[in-house]
């Protein structure tokens, strides 16, 4: 393969979108990336991109291409950890996916610390709520909520993420607490609606424990990112459906309380680790991993349990 240059911006520019984007990432001009592209087409005799003044879009030649080029990529990448990890020091980019608030809070902050114990290793992050297909678009690591059915990837749990009904202990003075969720139509409601339409739901249960009704808020604010609404909960606008996480500090402070918890459902999503198979595994991927996994071990708001939350944090 003579065009290696072609070959990284063809691949860059599928996970990116657009050339301009690539070319971002790549420190590159977009004429340039296009160019490059151009080159690899004229040299393999097939068309990889429909191009549209906005966006590109692989043809059906490119799809096929993409895999075994970001795998050529990939082990390339691991020739040159070969070759580094002799003086002991990963070397190279490894890029992360993660869900918007999770990466935000618990990922982001990491990542000066790698940048200044490995001076070699380049972390790219991208924060994205979309479904993501890890391998297609040439991912180290996901951390995302819930199993992702892909043999190649190791999926580690890192955390359960339960959700609670929270309210400003302002507005509960106010309004006071609903005692059962048949009064919550009473109350101002705070809910997630997402790009895609769907809504959140809240899940209610028997005093046995069984989950017997999904219901739909009804709320009169809505806003596509549960954290968001935190916000507007705090400032005691109303209630609200959000990860236990996030609320922690408001619930220690006193500034949040908890709503219904014997009746109000947690739910079963967890936040998932995923990278390529140990077999596969790099030394920059593996450093990474090693540091993510021992990092959200310290983080106090993942190991709450719901079951157990102290009596001060209820309503």
């Amino acid at each position: 393969m003579k065009n290696l240059q072609g070959l990284v911006s063809f691949v860059e520019s599928a996970a990116a979108g657009s050339f301009t984007a690539a070319a971002a990432r790549l420190a590159l001009t977009p004429a340039a990336v296009s160019k490059n592209v151009i080159a690899l087409e004229r040299q393999l005799q097939v068309r990889l991109f429909n191009r549209s003044t906005r966006r590109l879009k692989l043809t059906g030649e490119g799809e096929a291409f993409l895999a075994n080029a970001s795998e050529a990529l990939r082990l390339l990448d691991d020739a040159v950890n070969q070759v580094t990890r002799a003086s002991g020091e990963p070397a190279g980019r490894v890029r992360i996916s993660s869900g918007i608030s999770f990466g935000r809070r618990y990922v982001l902050p990491l990542l000066p610390r790698l940048a200044a114990r490995h001076a070699l290793l380049q972390v790219e992050l991208s924060l994205d709520n979309r479904a993501v297909d890890l391998v297609a678009e040439g991912y180290d690591i996901g951390v995302r909520g819930g199993m992702i059915p892909d043999s190649s990837l190791v999926a580690r749990r890192v955390a359960q993420l339960p959700v609670a009904l929270v309210a400003s202990s302002a507005y509960l003075r106010q309004h006071g607490a609903p005692a059962t969720p048949a009064e919550l139509p009473q109350h101002r409601l705070l809910g997630v609606r997402f790009a895609s339409g769907q809504i959140a739901t809240w899940h209610f249960r028997k005093s046995f424990g069984r989950v017997t009704r999904e219901w739909e808020p009804t709320a009169r604010i809505w806003a596509s990112d549960p954290e968001s609404l935190v916000d507007l909960a705090l400032a005691g606008h109303g209630i609200t459906q959000t990860g236990l996480h996030h609320v922690v500090p408001w619930l220690r402070s006193g500034r949040l309380k908890v709503l219904l918890a014997a009746q109000h459902e947690p739910g079963q999503r967890e936040i998932v680790l995923h990278y390529p198979h140990r077999q596969f595994l790099s030394a920059r991927v593996r450093v990474v991993v090693d540091a993510l996994l021992e990092h959200f071990k310290q983080q106090q708001e993942l190991l709450v349990d719901p079951r157990e939350l102290p009596a001060e944090w209820l309503a």
